[in-house]
């Protein structure tokens, strides 16, 4: 889920950037410390938006810098447990596929992708439905359901489990077939 979050913290400014305006340096410094940063509880940092507040600055003795305390917007995308989610299959490997979730990607486990047995052609890069012959490959557009999330604080990734193995999800083109056998 993308949310818009306000958040507080201290910047340092360096005395090499006291020549240019504050706010710019302040949106520049935020943007390098927190973009692409994953927090468990927050989410991941997807970009620091704007600056909301910037308190006057305070220099510490030995250092030439000034510590700015700034209240700033930042956009964070914060995958949770249940949520449904579109996304498009970036890869296949022989355990699954990884679907592209927007800023990161999920693996639907081989288990997970439908209520078939699975196999993996290697050469055409698919997984494919013994019995039912559906099959998934590379730039699909599936729809599935966040099932674990595990996201590490200070990382650039995280894991997350994703199933297509309920009603209303799966490969776009098997939820609309599903959808005409059930009005028929």
């Amino acid at each position: 889920m993308y949310k818009l979050l306000t958040i507080e913290d201290t910047v340092r400014v360096p005395p090499n950037r006291f020549s240019e305006k504050l706010e710019d340096v302040v949106l520049d410094i935020l943007r390098k410390n927190y973009g692409g940063i994953t927090d468990k509880d927050v989410g991941m940092v997807l970009v620091v938006t704007k600056v909301l507040d910037i308190s006057i600055g305070r220099i510490i003795m030995g250092d030439g810098a000034s510590y700015h305390d700034v209240t700033f917007e930042a956009l964070v995308y914060k995958p949770e447990i249940n949520e449904i989610a579109m996304g498009e299959i970036v890869e296949i490997v022989e355990f699954g596929a990884f679907v592209r979730l927007g800023p990161i990607d999920g693996l639907v486990h081989v288990s997970q992708v439908m209520n078939d047995f699975v196999g993996y052609d290697k050469k055409k890069g698919v997984l494919y439905g013994k019995e039912s012959k559906r099959s998934v490959k590379e730039g699909d557009k599936v729809r599935a359901r966040i099932v674990t999330v595990s996201l590490k604080r200070g990382t650039k990734a995280g894991k997350i489990g994703l199933t297509m193995r309920q009603p209303g999800l799966g490969k776009l083109e098997w939820i609309e077939e599903a959808r005409k056998e059930a009005k028929a």
